[in-house]
């Protein structure tokens, strides 16, 4: 430690190499693994034991001609064919169906745009993991009988009933009133989105008022985690049976589950993973080949102090430890200094940024850990060269 404090410019040019290694290295973990976090509970929001039957969903690599021939061979989504799933199906433990608009919702004379109108089922909240708080959600009977009613997200309930209940007020909904039965616990938002401004309506209202003319979905739950696939080959097979798809024929929709979102996830990251650990590398040799250097002419620099060490009784053992201590001491300060600094990163980026970024304690014990390997790898060399200088030869050397 006396040897780095007095040479402090050299210590840090030396340690510069792994001070970039190890940032790069925990910043990219921290980054990979707060979007696992992120897309576990904020974008897959379906769970390990549901599922999505949509018209076209393109997920991971992306072909165009593939898209522009689903578009024109994919049909709409209808609700007889969630009516006939609904019945026929034995493997589900629940499922609905949603539509959605962009719409502006009004109350008192104030207006707020680029609401998320969204006709539902009454078990939508449950099967999207959003609670209720305050108030009640909607009930299959006020889906049945087409009832006026609307359940909201926060941001809603913020913007217009600040400070009062908003239960049983009124909503305009593009000019059509809504009764507001419940308000929903806020979710946050996801990349800076938020996903609190909604107005769920019961989907049969939806149909009355705007028609059949979006985009319609089926969110469902498979009875347990252990039979999701069954469940899923079940849904597939009754709505091929529904519209005559024939044996060998391609599916005219698409089916995806959370672990599509992992899968897709994966892929991406793998591919980050690989780079990094490039950059990572070059960083790591780099270094290490500076360390080498520098502990090269340190040996030089103490050639007298070790011819003096080794008259004195020191075996080459003690010599060799003595500087690869020192060489892995001096990496792993590098490796302490590169967790800081993707640290204090990770704050700056999370605290400024809608990316996440996680820290997971096994990136910060692989960083300084590669550190002092690192160090004791390329500090062997020299190690070696000043346990061999001869005592006699080392004290003439001044």
């Amino acid at each position: 430690m006396d040897s780095l404090r007095k040479s402090k410019l050299r210590s840090f040019l030396t340690l510069l190499g792994i001070i970039l290694a190890t940032s790069t290295l925990i910043a990219v973990t921290s980054f990979v693994n707060g979007m696992n976090v992120y897309i576990s509970t904020k974008l897959s929001n379906m769970g390990s034991d549901g599922f999505r039957v949509v018209r076209i969903a393109f997920i991971g690599n992306w072909d165009p001609k593939k898209f522009i021939e689903a578009q024109r061979r994919n049909p709409q989504i209808k609700p007889e064919e969630y009516e006939f799933i609904k019945e026929h199906a034995t493997l589900l433990r629940d499922i609905g169906m949603q539509t959605w608009k962009s719409v502006t919702a009004s109350y008192a004379g104030e207006n707020m745009t680029s609401v998320n109108l969204e006709g539902v089922t009454a078990n939508i909240p449950a099967l999207s993991n959003i609670e209720v708080g305050v108030g009640r959600g909607i009930t299959e009977q006020e889906v049945r009988r087409h009832a006026p009613i609307a359940f909201i997200g926060s941001d809603i309930a913020d913007r217009f009933f600040s400070g009062v209940d908003p239960v049983r007020k009124t909503l305009k909904v593009n000019g059509t009133p809504y009764e507001v039965v419940g308000v929903a616990k806020a979710q946050g938002s996801v990349f800076g989105q938020s996903q609190d401004s909604f107005v769920m309506v019961p989907v049969y209202s939806y149909f009355k008022t705007w028609g059949l003319h979006n985009e319609l979905q089926f969110l469902a739950k498979a009875a347990d985690p252990n039979h999701l696939n069954e469940a899923q080959d079940e849904v597939r097979m009754l709505l091929r049976a529904y519209r005559h798809i024939r044996p060998g024929q391609d599916d005219t929709f698409t089916m995806f589950g959370s672990d599509t979102f992992a899968t897709a996830w994966h892929n991406l990251t793998g591919a980050i993973a690989a780079m990094a650990f490039g950059v990572v590398s070059v960083f790591l040799v780099v270094g290490g080949i500076v360390i080498m250097n520098i502990m090269l002419a340190v040996v030089t620099e103490r050639t007298h102090e070790i011819g003096i060490r080794k008259s004195l009784g020191a075996r080459r053992s003690d010599i060799l430890n003595q500087f690869l201590v020192e060489s892995s001491v001096l990496a792993a300060i590098g490796g302490l200094l590169g967790v800081i600094i993707a640290y204090m990163l990770a704050v700056v980026v999370r605290n400024t940024t809608p990316l996440p970024m996680v820290m997971p304690i096994f990136s910060v014990a692989l960083g300084v850990g590669l550190s002092v390997a690192v160090g004791l790898f390329f500090g062997i060399y020299p190690a070696r060269q000043a346990s061999k200088l001869d005592p006699i030869v080392a004290l003439h050397q001044e």
